[in-house]
């Protein structure tokens, strides 16, 4: 399936890339094909080895989820990014439903609302949508680095925010929305076709 994916997807980005210039469309399509590849074949991954990671990739992954689109230009989030073993076994002692994750993950990222920079009535919910919008950001920028993740979610299950506030003491203007697991993969599983044509309808609902 995944050959076969692939081979569509070459013939796909050549013929979207039909620029005058070879070379230039030829890049074109190497650079499709690494994108949308590294959508099509992310997974979540559960299982870590102990090796850490570096400083320099956590801020690599940060400025990923920042770069996400966010609606009116608010930014409405806040990263609290955890490297420190005793800290993360703390958060898993908080967090049953992640704890052995936790435990052999060398880092997490908790991606949070920022409720002090949301706008006022319903668009102040704008944030679960930008702060979802980062987690995928990052959750692809790991992928593509080499390394596995997943997102177990809090936000809305208040028993599942306050065990990630106390854990971390997050004030009452941050919303946890959710923990983003992440290490170098000790597993390799195989990425889900979850592609379903009923999901889908042209110009109006059925069609």
């Amino acid at each position: 399936m995944k050959k076969i994916f692939v081979m569509a997807l070459a013939v796909l980005l050549t013929t979207s890339c039909n620029g005058e210039n070879h070379e230039k469309n030829k890049a074109c399509a190497n650079k499709g094909k690494a994108v949308v590849e590294n959508i099509m074949t992310r997974t979540s991954i559960r299982a870590y080895t102990n090796q850490p990671i570096s400083t320099d990739t956590i801020e690599i992954l940060l400025k990923a989820g920042m770069a996400a689109p966010t609606a009116m230009n608010r930014h409405p989030w806040h990263f609290v990014a955890i490297n420190d073993k005793a800290k993360l076994a703390e958060l898993a002692g908080e967090n049953p439903r992640g704890g052995r994750m936790l435990k052999e993950a060398p880092l997490a990222i908790v991606v949070c609302g920022d409720m002090t920079k949301t706008r006022e009535g319903k668009a102040r919910e704008f944030w679960v949508q930008d702060c979802s919008a980062a987690t995928e950001n990052i959750l692809l920028a790991a992928h593509a680095l080499g390394l596995g993740a997943v997102w177990t979610a809090a936000y809305p299950m208040d028993e599942r925010m306050n065990e990630i506030r106390a854990a971390l003491k997050l004030p009452e203007t941050l919303v946890p929305l959710n923990c983003i697991i992440i290490g170098h993969p000790a597993e390799q599983p195989e990425p889900k076709d979850k592609w379903n044509p009923e999901n889908v309808s042209y110009n109006e609902f059925g069609k």
